[in-house]
């Protein structure tokens, strides 16, 4: 795919995509807008509806062009009932289908995941020498923020595909934390070398072995090194990295209700909570899933991100950022640098994913996270 040659970076929005649709998408990107002037949109979906939600931003109008679709995928449907219904048609596939004929630079859709990953694996097919792709997403840290993945773009991973991960997840961090070497973790049960399944081990001796330029490879992780942010990089199977980002949500929506329920036990405790306040709001802003929202579908010969289903415009407006970002920076490019940089320490595998097998994931993958207070 190609990359810009000018200023102007263009995305395609599925407008129909989440649980909000127009009333959010368009919003969001109003603000996007406002901070990257030099984005152009082209918007699919329902045109009446569209429209109606641009008539209240004229500065994103004039920046953007609406394609009519009648089709949405809705965020039910199993991704080979999406294919079936939706393929060539609907706002989704349209969407993925303008980075495909180079109109655009990236698509950007908050709709079902596993409708999103099947459609973009068939329309822009995965980069040479990746055999599946991975869904990678930033995750708050004691630090900052680490990058996370595969956190539900498919099930299972032999070494090879734990490696392509790595080097996958180390050019995303490149870009998005701006460092030559981003470190890189590989989660297990102990950061003993002799622990953990042998797919595991062998992509710990692959990478350790191969000491690749683009990133520097830590060892074996822990899962309470992930909120420490011990590495820059987390990999993990996708299976298992579903349910640790499902429980990651869940725990921070605990404890959130947990901090309610205390404040509001009392008038001392009332009284307390306006002088901690401002504590408060920094703990709501840092575990805030809007600042963070935007995964992206890494292995891919195109960018994909998606967005939360049930996020709001700010929400939405960040996903529109890694968009831009991963344009503006070269994502692709990068990858490619690095696989090339591989050389024969891993060879590609050779099966695919059927869809059938894709009705299988995770439900709801990395873009259906619980917003929070």
């Amino acid at each position: 795919m190609s990359t810009p040659t000018t200023g102007q970076v263009r995305l395609s929005l599925d407008a129909m995509g989440g649980d909000h649709g127009p009333s959010v998408v368009i919003p969001g990107a109003a603000l996007a807008l406002e901070r990257h002037p030099d984005i152009q949109f082209l918007l699919y979906g329902d045109s009446t509806a569209i429209e109606a939600e641009l008539a209240r931003f004229p500065a994103l109008k004039a920046k953007a062009e609406v394609r009519h679709t009648d089709v949405s995928i809705t965020m039910e449907e199993k991704p080979s009932q999406a294919l079936r219904r939706g393929r060539f048609k609907s706002s989704m596939w349209q969407s993925i289908d303008a980075v495909k004929k180079d109109e655009a630079h990236a698509a950007v859709s908050a709709g079902n995941t596993g409708a999103l990953m099947a459609m973009s694996r068939f329309c822009l097919r995965m980069m040479q020498g990746i055999d599946r792709p991975a869904l990678a997403c930033l995750w708050p840290t004691a630090r900052g923020e680490s990058i996370v993945l595969d956190v539900g773009a498919s099930i299972g991973a032999e070494a090879e595909n734990l490696v392509d991960m790595a080097i996958m997840g180390s050019a995303m961090a490149r870009i998005v934390f701006d460092i030559e070497r981003p470190s890189v973790g590989l989660l297990n049960v102990g950061v003993e070398e002799v622990k953990g399944v042998e797919q595991v081990k062998e992509a710990a001796r692959i990478l350790r072995e191969a000491n690749l330029p683009n990133l520097s490879y830590h060892g074996f992780i822990e899962g309470d090194d992930i909120g420490r942010g011990t590495t820059d990089v987390v990999v993990i199977e996708g299976f298992a990295g579903n349910i640790m980002l499902k429980t990651a949500e869940g725990t921070a929506k605990q404890i959130a209700d947990y901090l309610k329920a205390a404040i509001g036990r009392s008038f001392w405790a009332k009284i307390g909570y306006l002088f901690a306040r401002g504590a408060f709001a920094a703990l709501k802003a840092k575990m805030d899933p809007r600042a963070v929202n935007g995964a992206v579908f890494l292995g891919l010969d195109g960018i994909v991100v998606k967005s939360h289903g049930g996020t709001d415009a700010m929400g939405y407006a960040s996903a529109i950022e890694v968009a831009y970002d991963m344009v503006k920076y070269e994502l692709l490019a990068k990858i490619t640098k690095a696989l090339a940089d591989r050389g024969e320490w891993v060879l590609p595998g050779a099966s695919t994913r059927m869809v059938e097998a894709m009705d299988n994931q995770p439900a709801g993958g990395a873009g259906e996270m619980t917003e929070g207070s």
